[in-house]
């Protein structure tokens, strides 16, 4: 019975230790690349950390405005879809916002072909936004291909986090 009360605190600074410094798990895709600047999509503050507008669920996923792509695709996946929803039912009632829908890719491929591939992201984003209510006038897509990155070392980790559309808000 008393090593119950050894593993306890075991086990809670072990969950704790899987933590990065905002309180979400980490796997290294898209966690801290060492600049101090987080990279989970998520606006933050000058540590890195996210900055939530309100506590509630809905409000505090509207923080996050990155889309992360898997290599040479513009499939957007299920969790991001879950993300875009959101974002399009803000627009869909807010009908005076604007976005700028921003598309990237890594540095693999020629520069032409990544300014396409950019360009596919960010037009499969706006068809998303697009089934959940937002217009088209509330929307521009561009492309940057590997112009713009978000990592610019050259190794999978800063690959990952280059592949992506960022949804700019314009006021």
């Amino acid at each position: 019975m008393n090593n119950w009360k050894l593993l306890v605190p075991v086990c809670v600074l072990l969950v704790a230790g899987c933590a990065g410094p905002s309180g979400t798990e980490t796997d290294g895709e898209y966690g801290d690349d060492g600049s101090g600047v987080g990279t989970s999509g998520v606006d933050g503050g000058a540590d890195g950390s996210a900055i939530p507008i309100g506590d509630d669920r809905d409000t505090i996923v509207m923080n996050e405005r990155i889309v992360y792509f898997a290599f040479d695709s513009s499939e957007v996946d299920d969790a991001s879809v879950q993300l875009l929803r959101q974002h399009g039912r803000y627009l869909a009632d807010n009908p005076g916002e604007k976005v700028r829908l921003e598309g990237h890719a890594d540095e693999r491929g020629s520069r032409e072909y990544n300014i396409g591939l950019g360009e596919r992201r960010s037009v499969a984003v706006q068809s998303v936004l697009l089934a959940q209510g937002a217009s088209a006038g509330q929307q521009s897509t561009v492309s940057f291909g590997e112009e713009r990155p978000a990592n610019s070392a050259s190794n999978e980790n800063a690959w990952a986090q280059n592949r992506r559309v960022e949804i700019v808000y314009e006021r």
